[in-house]
């Protein structure tokens, strides 16, 4: 929506102008999904659709609808119920938009919405349940509208299921065509009967997902049409005691501190020179799960009696304008967000009065964004810029007068996820903290980010970033998960490798194997429960290794699809086979793929390696042809190796061809790039690779998409 202000293109949802602070006005919901869909999020699937189509997505489905509609259209007149219907569309698509939600259909007197796809969220099930909860609030209040103007009941029940489904065709509308994998969109309708009026309930995949980050009740097991089995209902009732990833963990016991005595040594220099009055500012970034936030945790708990004021950017948080600002700001007045306006008014003057004459400019805006307007106060007839600028400015003048007072710590997390107001709030931060004519000003501001988040701070601003944890410490915290038992030893390499030195990884695995009956035991005393054939990545790192691939540019995504195709080790001679990209955007994209931790150098000769094998996603998935791999050109046999050639090829291709004559090639491939690798005379002609991946890539069945 256009501000009228500035005229700066906001967020769908959003109450203030990212631009320049103005409140701005809901708009109208229209019929065609790219008008009601947010100009970025609109800009982002079509830039990228090509690359979007034909992958596999773990999503949320979300559906919505009227409870006895019927009913209330035939109460009503056709006009008041199209205005009601209209009120009701509006509140879901603004509930589903502000957490990035899609919108897939309108179903007469509901919607059906992904979260997750087509842009992929590592949170999507979190996503989802807290679009449905702030919606079933605001439908609330409509119905409460509602029954004092006619007399009328009117309630939603929403239902929500989580699983994965295959981008088909995007239009350039944004129509979307799907294939549901598992019953995945089905359960998610059915589930949505079972809802009590103005209710939501949702699947054990999305309870599971979403477990602790809100409160579930359970419904016990419910036998649905279409299901062959009873399946597991809950209803959602609010928010959970967990707000982060570092707070699960710790509600699960925080695993062994290893491998990060390095850099804790470096915070502790960093705080003691803030001590002796120089500001300072570290950026500490790695990928997640790596353990960025635990680092800071361990760093806080060394350094106890600290004034310490936290925010954390949420991951819709591009949505919200001023929101990490603003929970900054709360620790800096002391205002609790259950605070009354009277309370909250007090704390935000005498916070201002301490640093300078109260700005009474600054004094209205902040509690306008504290949800605590003082209608006593006069409007402000300045330009919103100018509004914003004295806002910034009361905040830096607040955290100079503080870091005066005591050494004063500010962790602020996620800012790859931070909304422009806030991020141009902590640009202006950053550049006052660090000025060379700033002295006597205790403050360390601390923060954490993806490696892909390169914000325009000061050359002064430490950047710290952390590597996967070596082998002895990954060995150390994977013991400290199983314990000592010799039988584990076997799975216990496999975790390793399949962790990768990420730390969340083996969190997350070791979990999934207790809760699929693989490990029996407690915490640090596992013993094995049955056979474990392959460990499959959890869902919940799935979505994760999905989000980072989606944040690829197109380019890069071809080239890992098509390193996926070949298989887990890629010959880059082979690569320059099969993908069709000249010597040095070949080399740049690789190098890109290799910063973001995805394929990296796996020798001396030249060989790529994935940095983790992956289950599901756009990256090797035998169940999706997508329309790259239909067009992907048959690889050229290049130069001297076309004479030599002959028996060596044939020998590569034979035991694939006897398991592709019964199998299909996406079976054959793995034997097939795993022939070379062997002391037969092929072992380094790329030529019998490339084959086969072509083929695989070529003849990989391509199932029916159904329009949603």
């Amino acid at each position: 929506m256009s501000c009228p202000s500035c005229g700066h293109e906001n967020p769908a949802g959003a109450r203030f102008c990212n631009a320049c602070g103005a409140r701005l006005a809901a708009p109208a919901t229209t019929a065609e999904p790219r008008s009601y869909t947010p100009r970025h999020l609109v800009e982002k699937i079509l830039a990228s659709k090509s690359a979007l189509e034909g992958e596999r997505k773990p999503v949320t489905v979300l559906f919505a609808d009227v409870a006895r509609s019927m009913e209330l259209a035939e109460r009503l007149d056709p006009e008041e119920w199209h205005r009601l219907l209209d009120r009701l569309f509006r509140i879901l698509a603004d509930g589903v938009h502000r957490y990035e939600g899609t919108i897939n259909q309108y179903t007469g007197d509901g919607i059906m919405a992904l979260f997750g796809a087509p842009i992929a969220h590592e949170d999507h099930a979190q996503r989802a349940c807290a679009a449905a909860l702030e919606m079933a609030r605001e439908l609330e209040a409509l119905a409460d509208d509602l029954r004092r103007e006619s007399g009328l009941d009117l309630a939603v029940r929403m239902g929500l299921n989580s699983g994965e489904v295959v981008v088909g065709r995007i239009g350039d509308d944004l129509r979307m065509d799907y294939t549901a994998q598992g019953h995945v969109v089905g359960l998610a309708a059915r589930v949505q009967q079972l809802a009590p009026p103005g209710g939501v309930s949702v699947t054990e995949q999305t309870a599971r997902l979403a477990s602790g980050f809100f409160d579930f009740l359970d419904r016990g097991e419910q036998s649905l049409k279409g299901a062959s089995v009873p399946v597991r209902v809950f209803d959602l009732r609010g928010l959970g005691p967990i707000r982060s990833r570092l707070e699960r963990s710790r509600a699960r016991g925080f695993s062994r501190f290893v491998g990060r005595e390095r850099e804790l040594t470096l915070l502790e220099r960093a705080l003691r020179e803030a001590q002796s009055g120089r500001p300072k500012v570290v950026l500490i970034t790695a990928e997640a799960g790596a353990g960025k936030s635990r680092l800071c945790h361990e760093f806080v708990e060394r350094t106890r009696g600290l004034a310490l004021h936290y925010a954390r950017a949420l991951s819709h948080g591009r949505m919200l304008p001023f929101h990490a600002i603003v929970q900054l700001a709360r620790g800096l007045f002391g205002v609790d967000e259950r605070a009354s306006a009277a309370v909250a008014r007090g704390a935000v003057e005498r916070g201002l009065a301490s640093a300078h004459a109260v700005d009474p400019i600054a004094l209205a805006f902040w509690l306008e964004l504290l949800g605590t307007p003082d209608p006593a106060l006069p409007p402000s007839e300045l330009e919103p810029e100018m509004r914003r600028a004295r806002l910034f400015q009361s905040l830096r003048d607040l955290i100079h007068a503080r870091a005066r007072r005591e050494l004063t710590l500010l962790w602020i997390e996620d800012l790859h996820w931070l909304d422009p107001a806030s991020e141009a709030a902590l640009e202006m931060l950053t550049g006052a903290l660090l000025a060379p004519e700033v002295s006597d000003r205790r403050v360390l501001l601390l923060a954490t980010a993806r490696p892909e988040y390169l914000p325009p701070w000061p050359a002064a601003v430490e950047r710290l970033s952390l590597m996967p944890l070596a082998p002895q410490d990954l060995g150390t915290l994977v013991d400290d998960w199983l314990g000592p038992d010799p039988a584990l030893g076997p799975l216990r390499t496999r975790i390793e490798a399949r962790a990768r030195g990420n730390p969340l990884f083996i969190e997350e695995i070791v979990c999934s194997l207790v809760e699929h009956g693989a490990l029996r035991g407690e915490r640090g005393a596992y013993a094995p429960a049955a056979p474990v054939e392959e460990i499959a990545l959890p869902e919940t790192v799935q979505a994760v290794l999905a989000s980072r691939i989606d944040r690829l540019a197109q380019r890069d995504k071809d080239v890992l699809q098509a390193a996926a195709v070949v298989g887990r080790d890629v010959p880059t001679a082979l690569l320059r086979v099969v993908v069709d990209l000249p010597e040095p955007e070949l080399a740049a994209s690789l190098e890109r793929l290799a910063t973001a931790e995805l394929l990296g150098p796996a020798g001396p000769s030249g060989e790529r390696a994935f940095r983790r094998r992956r289950r599901a996603g756009p990256a090797r998935d035998p169940r999706i042809r997508g329309p790259r791999a239909r067009r992907a050109p048959r690889p050229s046999l290049r130069g001297g190796r076309r004479a030599s050639r002959g028996r060596a090829l044939a020998r590569a291709r034979r035991p694939a061809r006897r398991t592709q004559r019964s199998r299909g090639w996406s079976e054959a491939l793995p034997q097939g790039h795993e022939a070379p690798r062997r002391p037969s005379g092929v072992a380094r002609d790329p030529d019998a690779r490339a084959h086969v991946a072509h083929r695989a890539a070529r003849d990989r069945p391509h199932r029916r998409h159904r329009r949603a």
